[in-house]
């Protein structure tokens, strides 16, 4: 499928509507990186390079939910197929960003693994943000979201911690034994204690109907 991601203007960003989101004050450099400098273009989900103008999409708009999620559409899904229920299997695939990392924002993509992401929605082996964000989308649709600590990986438990560390916690890690490089990566990043924050997790989604 193609996928293209255009930069979001600053004049977009102010919005009357108390959902709608604008910048960041934690981290505003690599973040705006990410958002609002010329923005990730995805020809297709195994591919990430820089947005040449005349290949943009529309300028995406971000949300902001209530929990601290942002979210933004690039594709809608049908509409004549309902969203996912707790109980349900979920298929998607994925890109997997950040917003802290010194060299480059990619972690690690499904689509370049050829091995979508599968959980039951609401068995607790997946990180609340991804949950709240497919919870709202509907098969065939395409989202970027911005996922915070609370919602992803942060734990001040040292047994989730090491979880983390072994590639065993909340979902979706890197595979450590197929992904090296990138799960390590991963876990410099999301579970490393020594950090003294952990940034936004930035995730672009493609939901799938039954496979």
């Amino acid at each position: 499928f193609s996928w293209q991601v255009a930069r979001t203007p600053q004049s977009n960003l102010k919005s009357s509507s108390a959902e709608s989101i604008a910048t960041t004050t934690q981290n505003p450099s690599r973040r705006s990186i990410l958002l609002h400098t010329p923005f990730l273009a995805l020809a297709t989900l195994s591919t990430i390079a820089n947005a040449a103008p005349e290949n943009s999409a529309p300028d995406l708009q971000f949300i902001t939910t209530s929990t601290g999620l942002q979210y933004a559409d690039a594709k809608t899904g049908s509409a004549s197929v309902p969203s996912p229920t707790n109980g349900q299997v979920v298929s998607i695939d994925y890109v997997m960003s950040t917003t802290g990392a010194r060299y480059g924002s990619k972690i690690y993509s499904t689509v370049d693994a050829g091995a979508p992401y599968r959980w039951t929605l609401g068995d607790g082996s997946t990180i609340p943000g991804l949950e709240e964000a497919v919870r709202g989308m509907n098969p065939g649709g395409i989202r970027r979201v911005i996922i915070p600590s609370k919602l992803a990986y942060q734990s001040s438990s040292a047994g989730i911690r090491e979880e983390c560390e072994s590639g065993k916690g909340l979902g979706p890690i890197p595979p450590a034994s197929v992904a090296v490089g990138e799960f390590q990566r991963f876990k410099n990043i999301y579970c490393n204690p020594d950090r003294v924050y952990q940034p936004d997790l930035v995730m672009d989604v493609k939901l799938y109907g039954k496979r």
